[in-house]
């Protein structure tokens, strides 16, 4: 249990704990929100869930605070990226479960929860990019052969996701990272101009062809909405814009300060026009209708404060690789926090993200506090690589 005694001695001295503080802050209106979200239904086990998440996540987070990240990735990179691969592909076996059309979770036999692998796979996606962007710097970040093989590396695990488990949303988030990850690393701005006008060309070019799709049904359903188009307005609000309707209406009622805790009128209701999907993608409508905007404010405020607090340890770090994993971290908090958000207020089409340490779900909850952990892990280590000892990871 040495190792135990020395991961706890080295967080104490110069582990980040002002991170820990703010994760454990939201963490707990994380709890006070699933345990609203789910007081309809008088089990309160999702809110169990969540402590316990709480509980595994900060022993985590206190472990992987003593890990040398880039020392690891730099020696076991060959494993990591087809572990990952493997294990997002574990959802065609039969232990993958399907929920809401995507097949993006794993029920193992005897475990008390499910297991999202690419939720897992995204902390070791971060640190093969930046791993991968570090070696790619040596011989220019910004030739052609350095931008695609990144991005390809990029598509083929946003290609895995979506074919494994039909996964949109988690796919997109991988491939925000990236583009955060490629701006910090220097790739220049024409790359991104020129990435913009492919998908611009290719969304008209196949717009005919998929506008029957569920996925493209959603996108058109959120431009309707917000350039005014009444054609399709039963779709809007009572077919495929059901959830975003509610979630609106949710946040409206609530006015400045909510309506009380454990009294949102819709949170409460056990009825089918009640909030859909109240605990996990819409948990900020709940916020929004038992706390108000305030309440609401407060919760982007932690966030905000988070992703801060990466971005400040990314500033501070000891080398380049390092830096990017710490960018990687606070770039993958925003793509899911501005995507949740925008999902509620009818501003981005629904995808299935969860808000980070907010929304129900074990498996992603405990993934936050670990990648908060690779962050704290960077912090410990700002210093020059050659003061570091490099003898253990």
């Amino acid at each position: 249990m040495s190792w135990l005694t020395d991961s706890l001695r080295e967080f104490r001295d110069r582990g980040d704990k002002l991170l820990l503080t703010l994760c454990l802050i939201l963490s707990a209106c994380g709890v006070v929100l699933v345990y609203s979200a789910t007081n309809y239904t008088r089990s309160h086990r999702g809110a169990v869930v969540q402590v316990i998440g709480i509980l595994l996540g900060v022993f985590l987070y206190i472990l992987l605070s003593s890990v040398d990240f880039e020392l690891f990735t730099q020696r076991s990179w060959k494993l990591l990226f087809p572990f990952s691969v493997l294990f997002i592909l574990t959802t065609l076996t039969p232990w993958g479960v399907e929920y809401n059309g995507n097949r993006s979770w794993l029920q193992i036999p005897h475990f008390p929860t499910t297991i999202q692998p690419a939720e897992v796979a995204k902390v070791f996606f971060i640190l093969l990019l930046a791993f991968q962007f570090s070696r790619l710097r040596e011989r220019g970040i910004s030739r052609p052969t350095s931008v695609f093989f990144a991005a390809g590396h990029t598509l083929f695990m946003c290609a895995v996701i979506a074919i494994a488990s039909g996964d949109f949303g988690m796919a997109l988030i991988y491939g925000l990272i990236f583009v955060v990850m490629a701006w910090a690393a220097g790739v220049r701005v024409r790359w991104f101009v020129l990435c913009a006008a492919v998908i611009v060309v290719a969304a008209v070019l196949l717009w005919p062809y998929l506008s029957n799709d569920v996925h493209f049904r959603r996108i058109s359903i959120v431009i309707d909405h917000l350039t005014g188009n009444e054609a399709t307005l039963y779709d809007q609000t009572m077919d495929t814009g059901w959830q975003q309707t509610r979630s609106i209406m949710a946040i409206g009622s609530g006015g400045l300060w909510g309506q009380g805790y454990l009294k949102g009128v819709q949170t409460q209701s056990p009825y089918r026009t009640s909030l859909p999907a109240r605990m996990d993608d819409e948990i900020f409508a709940v916020c929004g209708e038992e706390f108000g905007m305030v309440g609401c404010l407060i919760l982007l405020a932690l966030l905000a404060a988070i992703i801060v607090r990466c971005l400040w340890v990314a500033r501070q770090a000891s080398s380049f690789q390092s830096a990017l994993i710490a960018t990687g971290m606070a770039g993958m908090l925003l793509a899911q926090v501005s995507i949740n958000v925008g999902m509620c207020l009818y501003l981005f089409p629904v995808v299935g993200i969860t808000l980070p340490f907010v929304s129900a779900g074990g498996t992603s909850l405990i993934t936050m506090f670990a990648a908060m952990g690779a962050v704290s892990s960077i912090k410990t280590r700002s210093l020059p690589s050659w003061l570091r000892d490099r003898s253990h990871i």
